[in-house]
């Protein structure tokens, strides 16, 4: 797809409120699910769902990382039927995120910007994938300091907890960022309970 074709596909999908398929990663078997909240220059803001069709989080993506946008698919279709089985048993929105995003105005903002000061002001935890990596690795922790050109990111790795790592990322290399959902919420366990890091 062209970019003008994906920020198209994008735009349509908020204006309806469905779901879509997003890939930004290097092969066609990981992609992300979800509506999208909004859209800016750079970033698509989506309320991801997981694979059991719940709300998972918030997920920015930058557009130059997407190769495609699907919209109608037999897999949404599969989502969306497991999405009214989650309602109906009360573990679609288990973070609340629903009534968080209602009380919250992402147009007309640099989102980037929006969520990464988001999680400084609430310390919050995140999940930033790298143009570096594409996909292959992200990064989950703390951000420890924000500026215009970088921000410096305290992480674990989760096959070394010995310490905190700290990584310096350039704010244009960020290809996702993810915050508010479940890898927020284990991610936070981990700084608590191993690094007795308040979060």
């Amino acid at each position: 797809m062209s970019p003008t074709e994906i920020k198209e596909a994008l735009l349509l999908s908020q204006q309806n409120g469905t779901l879509v398929e997003v890939y930004n990663f290097a092969d066609d078997d990981t992609f992300n699910v979800g509506f999208v909240l909004a859209t800016d220059q750079s970033f698509t803001l989506l309320l991801t769902l997981d694979w059991d069709a719940k709300i998972n989080g918030l997920t920015a993506i930058r557009l130059t990382s997407i190769r495609q946008v699907r919209a109608q698919t037999d897999y949404l279709t599969t989502v969306a039927y497991k999405s009214q089985v989650a309602q109906a048993h009360g573990y679609f929105d288990i973070w609340g995120l629903e009534a968080y995003v209602a009380t919250q105005d992402y147009q007309h903002k640099p989102l980037l910007l929006t969520l990464l000061h988001d999680a400084v002001d609430h310390h919050l935890p995140v999940v930033i994938g790298t143009a570096k990596y594409k996909g292959r690795d992200d990064f989950e922790g703390i951000i420890h300091q924000l500026g215009t050109i970088k921000l410096t990111l305290h992480y674990y790795n989760e096959h070394d907890l010995s310490s905190l790592w700290e990584y310096e990322i350039l704010l244009a290399q960020i290809d996702y960022l993810r915050l508010r959902g479940s890898q927020g919420a284990t991610t936070a366990a981990i700084l608590r309970g191993v690094f007795a890091t308040p979060v």
